[in-house]
């Protein structure tokens, strides 16, 4: 529904049945251009999530449902996880950037139920009747929508939104002590019973180590001033097979603030030392979740194929759907034969 009002456009959601509870390996149909169009705001949102027009060119193909989007972590203000209703990720849906300047972060896709119908041999579940009648959101609107203006400082730098930019008006908090939320990444798919056990017992010796003033479990620690980290140049390019580096030796690169030159090592990229991987690609400009503006790297940066955050080792952001990649410096990395 749109509402015009004092020479504006004033956003609201429509409200439709679009809930499927979806479970990982399903195979969904993303539904026609006209269809997701109706089931969006003047903004082009759904529940303040945006469509993006990067997304138009999967309508009408299927794909399985990698995750149950039905929380997330919240990268702006760092403040742990959001709550998200019926949202999937979908398997290898990532934005390419195309339409937002560029931008190489490459995030997973988030797509509502909404914009989703089932595929299924049964007619009892055939979710083919979905949102239809006039458009809540013309094409132009839509992509008009991914610039949202000038900086006001500086009115030649563009300003954009997208889910990410936007994921915290999506969003409602999450407390990590929530339970209902680990029953749901059971139901759902997202974690096996398992794996669940392993992370909870891990949890449970961290909290345990975290009383007696011990350390947990993985552990790392930066060994230089946070001002004088190192660099390395190794030429490296997309496709190019990388071996990552030993935990001793990558801590011996970071400085106390677990940081190099800026760029933070993360505990879940702890995993993938001594493991061999393909450059996906080098990273220079991204979107910054905070501000909508683009920000260009000086420093290299790298992706690795099939190197994602797990979100099993921190406790704040436990089993985020999100597969964010985590970025690379060089000198983390060794040219592997």
């Amino acid at each position: 529904m749109t509402v015009l009002g004092s020479g504006h456009q004033v956003s609201m959601t429509r409200s439709i049945n679009g809930r499927l509870n979806l479970r990982v390996g399903e195979v969904v149909e993303v539904r026609n251009e006209a269809e997701i169009l109706s089931t969006l705001d003047g903004d082009g949102r759904l529940d303040g999530l945006p469509f993006m027009p990067e997304m138009l060119k999967f309508c009408g193909q299927r794909f399985r449902v990698y995750k149950s989007a039905h929380k997330t972590c919240d990268t702006i203000q760092k403040t742990g996880l959001r709550r998200m209703n019926h949202a999937v990720h979908l398997d290898g849906l990532r934005c390419d950037g195309g339409l937002h300047g560029g931008c190489q972060a490459a995030c997973l896709l988030f797509w509502k139920e909404a914009w989703l119908k089932r595929v299924s041999d049964c007619p009892s579940h055939d979710q083919s009747s979905g949102p239809h009648g006039e458009l809540g959101c013309g094409r132009d609107r839509l992509f008009a929508a991914v610039r949202t203006g000038a900086d006001k400082s500086n009115p030649d730098e563009e300003v954009f939104s997208c889910q990410a930019t936007e994921l915290r008006r999506a969003t409602a908090p999450l407390p990590w002590w929530d339970m209902r939320q680990y029953l749901q990444d059971l139901l759902s798919g997202n974690v096996s019973l398992l794996h669940f056990l392993w992370v909870a017992a891990m949890a449970l010796f961290n909290m345990v180590q975290q009383k007696r003033g011990g350390r947990g479990y993985p552990y790392f620690e930066g060994k230089l001033p946070a001002n004088k980290t190192p660099s390395m140049t190794l030429g490296i390019n997309p496709g190019d097979l990388v071996e990552v580096k030993s935990k001793a030796e990558i801590e011996q690169t970071l400085g106390v603030n677990s940081r190099n030159r800026g760029l933070w090592f993360d505990v879940e990229m702890l995993p993938y030392c001594n493991r061999r991987f393909r450059v996906l690609q080098r990273v220079e400009r991204l979107i910054d979740e905070k501000s909508g503006k683009m920000i260009r790297l000086s420093n290299d940066c790298l992706i690795l194929d099939g190197v994602t955050c797990s979100s099993d080792y921190s406790y704040k952001r436990r089993f985020c759907p999100r597969s964010i990649y985590p970025y690379w410096r060089e000198i983390w990395l060794k040219k592997a034969d």
